[in-house]
């Protein structure tokens, strides 16, 4: 409650006293008021959660269910390796009750601000959750962290899903069973999503299970299912695709007599197109397979938009094009 503004008048006492005495009311009543909202907004309604990617975001959305109000800063089709919060997101992060982010350089314009933000608010870095054996690397930088770890459903779950669920019943203990409770059962789902996806990269002939993508992203989901990866860009969308790239690509796909590579939904399609041009002029018919979902998911409100369907619509895509 407001302290009542007491107004001293030397020459009209009585009138000073009339109205230090209706300030005083007033006071109060704007008091009650705002009291009043206070418990509209910050009483047993959800928390306010912030995610940067959309994978994040369905985590916290399974894990969270009723108890959070989530809000995704990146949508489908948005890189978030040179993703620039806007001022707007700067304002629903700094507002957030709890901050959840991949890291790993993965949302590299960002990071500064999000580990300054961890100075004053709950902020969870989940790519630090990931033993660092189990971190792959960027095979032309050597000691740069490969961010892409929610290709990985068994890394994912442990790091990720886990980690969203230790935050939540950290920043809202009152409904921790219940967050512990939706992890379980959202691991479960990803448990039986890798073994469904190594089951059917297995109809796949064992010496075409080569996935050439547009960027280096897949090196996880490489080793979950038992493929070998090839990326046009490293590991950052940043990095510059050259015509010794494309050429390198376009020889080991002679080489190994692959046919398809990939596109993503979140890279330009430029360099991709190149290598299905150079491989023509020299006698290798190539086709683009279609566009993976990579650093992003699908349309809201679309089985793409979820983790579970963006990894099997890749799945298919890849199997569909190589078998």
């Amino acid at each position: 409650m407001k302290k009542p503004t007491v107004i001293f008048l030397s020459a009209f006492t009585s009138m000073g006293v009339l109205l230090a005495a209706c300030s005083d009311e007033e006071s109060t009543a704007e008091g009650d008021d705002s009291a009043e909202g206070e418990e509209e907004t910050t009483g047993d309604g959800p928390i306010q959660v912030t995610s940067t990617t959309s994978q994040i975001s369905d985590i916290v959305e399974n894990v969270g269910g009723e108890h959070v109000d989530n809000t995704g800063l990146m949508g489908p089709g948005i890189d978030p390796h040179d993703y620039e919060a806007s001022q707007g997101d700067v304002e629903t992060l700094d507002e957030a009750d709890v901050i959840f982010w991949n890291g790993l350089n993965l949302e590299e314009q960002m990071a500064d601000m999000l580990e300054q933000m961890a100075n004053d608010q709950p902020v969870y870095e989940l790519g630090e959750n990931v033993p660092d054996e189990d971190i792959l690397e960027d095979e032309e930088e050597a000691g740069t962290p490969d961010p892409h770890i929610w290709f990985d459903p068994e890394i994912w779950a442990d790091a990720a899903v886990e980690g969203v669920a230790d935050g939540l019943a950290e920043a809202d203990p009152e409904n921790a069973d219940d967050y512990r409770a939706n992890a379980e059962a959202y691991i479960d789902e990803l448990d039986g999503l890798q073994e469904w996806a190594q089951d059917r990269v297995e109809d796949i002939d064992e010496e075409s299970r080569v996935l050439v993508t547009a960027h280096d992203a897949f090196q996880y989901f490489g080793d979950a299912v038992g493929m070998e990866v090839m990326g046009l860009q490293g590991i950052s969308t940043e990095a510059e695709v050259g015509l010794s790239d494309v050429q390198d690509v376009i020889d080991e796909m002679i080489e190994r007599d692959v046919n398809a590579l990939f596109s993503e939904t979140s890279v330009d399609d430029s360099a991709v197109d190149a290598v299905i041009e150079g491989a023509q002029e020299q006698g290798h018919e190539v086709e683009n397979g279609g566009a993976l979902y990579s650093d992003a998911m699908g349309e809201p409100d679309t089985e793409e938009g979820t983790y579970v369907g963006m990894y099997e619509a890749n799945v298919n895509q890849i199997v569909e094009a190589l078998e």
